[in-house]
């Protein structure tokens, strides 16, 4: 409840104006519950990065169909990402804010790299889902290739943000998971071609 009533306070009014009254106060709660909650609103930032993330890979998840195609799996996975965005766009104005508040703040900086290692490891964790259901291996490091949706989707995303053009950001996203799937091996190949069978 919290968090939902941060990312709506945050999204009105900007991070920095945002304050643990405005977010009790939103949410219907005595401003004293915030700290049984959270112990600062960087806590909170950082649970809110989290739910968003998080969110948008279970989702990718969910959509996984057993007997479908790596890449219809991929467009599927991708396409369940984006409607988290679609549905809440608030939260994900606030992710960009958070970014641009963090660094431009000493004090704050390590939020941004934070959010970024939170982002990577989310990409890692469905990378990781896809490749144990396809029975696949990523052909790049995974580090690499997380970075890579990471990079797109963020940067999809705010682009959307700007323009609302789903039809566009559908198209990237189907080309992305092309590009997904031209990245991956067989195990079987990967352990051929290393010389490790």
């Amino acid at each position: 409840m919290l968090v939902a009533a941060a990312a709506r306070v945050m999204a009105r009014d900007g991070i920095a104006a945002t304050t643990t009254r405005s977010i009790t106060a939103e949410a219907g709660m005595p401003r004293g519950s915030f700290h049984y909650c959270f112990r600062s609103k960087d806590e909170l930032l950082q649970e809110l990065i989290r739910v968003v993330v998080g969110d948008m890979v279970h989702a990718a998840e969910a959509a996984y169909v057993d007997g479908a195609s790596l890449l219809a799996n991929l467009q599927a996975g991708l396409r369940a990402m984006w409607e988290s965005v679609n549905e809440h766009p608030d939260e994900q104005l606030v992710t960009y804010e958070l970014t641009t508040y963090a660094l431009r703040d000493e004090t704050s900086a390590h939020l941004a790299r934070w959010q970024y290692e939170n982002y990577y490891g989310q990409a890692i964790d469905y990378l990781t889902f896809v490749a144990q259901s396809e029975g696949i291996e990523w052909s790049l490091p995974m580090p690499v290739v997380a970075r890579l949706l990471v990079t797109v989707v963020d940067g999809l995303s705010l682009n959307w943000l700007a323009d609302r053009n789903s039809e566009a950001a559908i198209g990237v996203l189907d080309a992305l998971a092309t590009q997904l799937a031209n990245l991956a091996a067989s195990a079987d190949s990967i352990l051929t071609e290393s010389g490790t069978r």
